[in-house]
């Protein structure tokens, strides 16, 4: 593989690695028979007298070899497969470690023996990805294209209309695997057919950012934190009395000085949700409904309403719609409920150290989750059987995890550079990499979350009475979408 391919592809899937579990793309694993590249007596004899000498034996593959169903070699016959995305730039760089050049020398391995090429390339816009995937399925191109798409109602229109090829009918993907964990064929999937996979380890979203500083002022150690949630304790009441302790007027003039939260509300809400086994959509064997009004959805709803309105930081009238960000990078705030990648973003440069837990867990939930909202990588329906098959395979091929390294946590090297403490990864992360759940509001065109639901909770307008505006507009969303 060209080494400038190579890092194209590494650069849009390090941020979220490889999972663990080897791929078995149809077919048998067989390996070339042993050479140890000395010359036998007998070769030497055989030789000097004259008589016909035997091909030499092959040299035996560092790698299983995998080969078709019926155990024949696999020969792409030299295509190029191309991940298109959005993103991608055209850099160079060079392994930073012994992982990273294991990976490098197994896939290169991996095209001269089944004589291929991938890259990641972009190929569109983040606004123009789902019209142009829809122009390119419908007629079609030379190429050998894997999409990657975000979630949007225009996936399940460009499932419905045919134009996402069945990955269920190919034999060199199976979907059992750890890799598929973030459940994106879950997602994509319709009367047993799946239009869509992710094969990387899935984002941690949104969780708890804390400021140490002001924690340690208000006598709360932040490992406590930490020490709950490994202690299964890290719940909506532990978190709640944290509030009530950090949030205080310091000047006793009857003004809030130190608020515990400063955080935008549609994260706030939806990990509420997620929190309890709620759910904004839901999908079953008849297709998409709604759950915002059921139980576990309104009683997360109604907690996180009260909450907000009593721990909620109140913004500077002539403030930015993002002053939240501002407010927890400046020490305003003790919390603020956000996706992780923020630590290398907004709050790179905080002065304050600050660390990292999940959300806390309501009572109608066993364990912390995390809700996977990855994009999609689709294979449109254009190409023919034998197209789809070689492309997928490439593809099984570089999300598989890499020999020697099998339990490799090669996703944790870059959020280690930009959260100030281990914890933060070791443990919150990793069990949100673990624990894990899709939801399909996304997936439902016309649903806007923030303009139809969110955004209009205030104090004279509460979570049940915005539900029962938005149920016939939803449901009708709903039944769209379910046709």
């Amino acid at each position: 593989m060209k080494r400038k391919a190579w890092k194209q592809f590494m650069a849009a899937a390090l941020s979220a690695a490889m999972a663990v579990g080897l791929a078995a793309c149809g077919g048998n694993a067989a390996t070339g028979t042993g050479a140890t590249g000395a010359t036998s007596v007998e070769e030497s004899s055989a030789a000097e007298s004259g008589a016909e000498e035997s091909a030499p034996p092959e040299e035996e593959s560092k790698y299983p070899i995998r080969t078709k169903a019926d155990g024949s070699p696999i020969d792409l016959g030299g295509i190029e497969v191309v991940i298109g995305d959005w993103w991608s730039a055209d850099e160079e760089t060079e392994p930073a470690n012994a992982y990273e050049e294991a990976r490098v020398e197994f896939y290169d391995w991996a095209e001269e023996t089944y004589h291929f090429t991938l890259k990641q390339a972009a190929i569109s816009t983040w606004a123009d990805m789902p019209e142009d995937f829809v122009n390119y399925a419908t007629s079609g191109g030379d190429e050998h294209y894997i999409f990657v798409l975000r979630q949007s109602g225009e996936l399940v229109s460009a499932m419905n209309s045919g134009l996402m090829y069945d990955l269920a009918a190919l034999d060199c993907l199976d979907f059992s695997e750890a890799k598929w964990k973030s459940g994106i064929h879950e997602l994509l999937s319709k009367n047993g057919a799946i239009y869509g996979m992710r094969g990387i380890d899935p984002e941690p979203r949104t969780g708890v950012f804390f400021n140490k500083r002001l924690l340690e002022e208000a006598g709360i150690a932040p490992e406590d934190l930490y020490d709950k949630q490994e202690n299964g304790e890290w719940t909506w009441d532990a978190f709640e009395e944290l509030c009530k302790q950090v949030q205080k007027d310091t000047d006793n003039d009857g003004v809030i000085d130190q608020y515990a939260m400063a955080t935008q509300a549609s994260y706030f809400y939806s990990a509420a949700i997620y929190s309890n086994n709620g759910e904004y959509v839901g999908k079953d064997d008849t297709g998409y409904f709604s759950r915002l009004e059921s139980e576990e959805t309104m009683e997360a709803l109604n907690w996180a309403y009260r909450v907000r309105n009593t721990y909620e930081m109140v913004y500077p009238a002539d403030s930015a719609w993002d002053y939240s960000y501002t407010a927890f990078a400046n020490g305003e705030a003790v919390f603020c409920i956000d996706d992780a990648y923020n630590a290398g973003g907004k709050w790179s440069e905080m002065e304050d150290d600050f660390g990292f837990v999940c959300f806390p867990k309501g009572p109608k939930a066993s364990d912390y989750t995390n809700c996977y909202t990855d994009n999609v990588y689709a294979i449109p329906a254009c190409y023919d059987a034998e197209k789809a098959w070689n492309i997928a395979f490439v593809y099984d091929i570089y999300t598989s995890p890499i020999p020697g390294y099998e339990d490799y946590a090669a996703w944790k090297s870059d959020f280690y550079s930009s959260f100030r403490d281990t914890e933060s990864v070791d443990l919150s992360l990793a069990r949100m990499m673990e624990n894990g759940m899709v939801t399909y509001h996304s997936m439902v065109a016309g649903i806007d979350l923030g303009n139809d639901f969110i955004w209009s909770l205030n104090e004279d307008n509460t979570p049940a009475q915005q539900a029962e505006s938005i149920r016939n507009t939803w449901q009708a969303y709903l039944d769209e979408a379910n046709q």
